[in-house]
């Protein structure tokens, strides 16, 4: 079934298995691949392909591995390697939509690595859809957990096999039973989902306001007009992806739009004000500050006027609390407060022990936009009181999510504790721009803020230098994803110190 990418209107839903690495550096080698191809009027399997395949190195498998997906040395060693299938894999990809369970974070990084190795371009996809992240904001976490297996005894399906071609047919008819159940609730809103329980901690990256989880990825669903709009799957669409949510909620507030999910004046915004810039970078020079001027007084001339942020001297920890503030269709979320007002942080003269690191990738291929920092004691004070709080919550909510400390403190070297900051992005289609407002202060005291015409990690890694220091303004944002929660630290603004 080999066509043009206009033709190709099928759905691929596709898993693979892999080894599991042990050691650091070490990374995933495919084991198994397994793909439907689907119809998206009618739900219906039209073609199917799955393959065991020989590892480069077999002592990558396992007890781990084995005890994970059943995929022993003995299995895979008449198997063929990656590169003799790679045509096939390519043909079932390319040009059609993506769909899968966790593929955003695990399925496509592993496709993308697999081609690389051999030294070819990747298949690109018409759209994606992710069941695990749209499943979690659309259905809730009626299911606990939300992975395959839990859905599947939800349902009443039978047990996950953990093998590539018996999964994606479980991940299609998990939402078909998902798509009914929200179908019927939403002719009878009022009667069927008075009795929906939704966990409260159900936090999901795509709307909890531009918190992606620690490592994590959002949400891109494109579905192309041909396969129509009356097609089951287009009940469960959503065209926002986590990152732009952001912007999304600005553009509503100040057009008033009806419909959330109208991704066609936000477009219009952002390529209105990149096409305005045409050079790679962009120095625009506010109005002269003075020297003397305070940190909150840059905040107010430089930040958005309803930003808040507060410095370390002022957090006094018996006022900060946490809370559960609503998200979605009954879920919640952790908020954490300073005096009943959001909680968030300014911290001068910051040493940055790690700048970004282009080794590592979001499920959109880009790489993660990371900086590490030194933890000042009294930083680290307030932040383990929120930990503290937030973790409390949590675990009275009821979630049975493993708890990641936001400060990173490693056996041996607790005298030097380090936090991660996260810089924001924000992403429509194929334009993607830096949310985090990043600024560089000369000698004087003068601040020229840095415009960014397109996304460049490169580039922007080449401003962030191992031991230099910055005023970092940043958020608090709890999450609770895919079993693991915790507090993610966003950078709101950065302002880089000249040597």
């Amino acid at each position: 079934m080999s066509r043009s990418g206009e033709d190709r209107f099928e759905i691929a839903f596709f898993d693979v298995e892999t080894t599991v690495p042990t050691r650091p550096g070490q990374g995933f080698a495919l084991l198994e691949f397994g793909s439907i191809l689907v119809c998206p009027r009618k739900l219906i399997e039209l073609e199917s392909y799955s393959t065991l395949i020989r590892p480069a190195d077999l002592n990558s498998i396992n007890s781990l591995s084995v005890r994970c997906n059943g995929i022993t040395r003995d299995a895979v060693i008449a198997a063929p390697g990656f590169d003799k299938i790679a045509d096939r894999v390519f043909d079932i990809l390319h040009g059609r939509i993506w769909a899968g369970h966790n593929i955003l974070r695990f399925d496509c990084p592993r496709i993308r690595e697999a081609f690389a190795n051999i030294g070819r371009p990747a298949p690109e996809p018409k759209g994606t859809i992710d069941s695990l992240a749209l499943l979690t904001q659309r259905f809730g976490r009626r299911a606990g957990n939300m992975k395959m297996a839990s859905l599947a005894t939800y349902f009443g399906l039978g047990q996950q096999t953990h093998r590539s071609l018996d999964d994606v047919r479980m991940n299609l008819e998990v939402l078909k039973y998902c798509a009914t159940v929200l179908f019927l609730e939403s002719s009878l809103p009022d009667i069927l989902t008075e009795n929906s329980w939704v966990c409260p901690n159900a936090t999901t990256r795509s709307r909890s306001g531009g918190k992606l989880s620690p490592e994590g990825s959002g949400m891109n669903i494109n579905i192309s007009n041909q396969t129509g709009d009356n097609h089951p799957i287009t009940s469960l669409r959503i065209e926002t992806t986590q990152e732009v949510s952001n912007l999304l909620e600005t553009v509503e507030s100040s057009t008033n739009r009806s419909d959330p999910f109208d991704m066609g004046p936000l477009i219009n915004e952002v390529k209105k004000e990149l096409d305005q810039q045409d050079i790679n970078v962009v120095v625009e020079t506010p109005a002269q500050e003075s020297p003397n001027s305070s940190l909150n007084a840059s905040v107010t001339n430089n930040c958005n006027a309803t930003m808040d942020f507060l410095q370390l001297d002022q957090v006094f920890i018996p006022y900060i609390s946490a809370s559960l503030v609503p998200l979605y269709r009954g879920s919640q979320r952790i908020k954490l407060l300073h005096k009943d007002v959001t909680l968030q942080l300014c911290c001068s003269h910051m040493k940055l022990r790690f700048g970004i690191n282009t080794k590592f990738f979001d499920h959109a291929g880009r790489p993660r936009l990371n900086i590490v920092f030194d933890a000042p004691p009294k930083l680290c004070e307030v932040l383990d009181a929120c930990d503290g709080l937030a973790q409390k919550l949590s675990l009275d909510s009821g979630s049975s999510s493993e708890w990641r400390p936001v400060v990173i403190r490693k056996e041996g070297f607790y005298n030097y504790p380090t936090l991660r900051l996260h810089i924001q992005t924000a992403v429509c289609g194929d334009i993607a721009i830096y949310a985090t407002e990043i600024y560089q202060r000369d000698p004087c005291g003068t601040e020229q803020r840095l415009v960014f015409s397109k996304f460049d990690a490169s580039e922007l890694g080449a401003l962030f230098t191992r031991g230099m220091f910055m005023d970092v303004f940043f958020s608090l944002d709890p999450y609770d994803y895919q079993q693991s929660a915790g507090i993610r630290l966003v950078a709101k603004k950065l302002i880089i110190h000249s040597n």
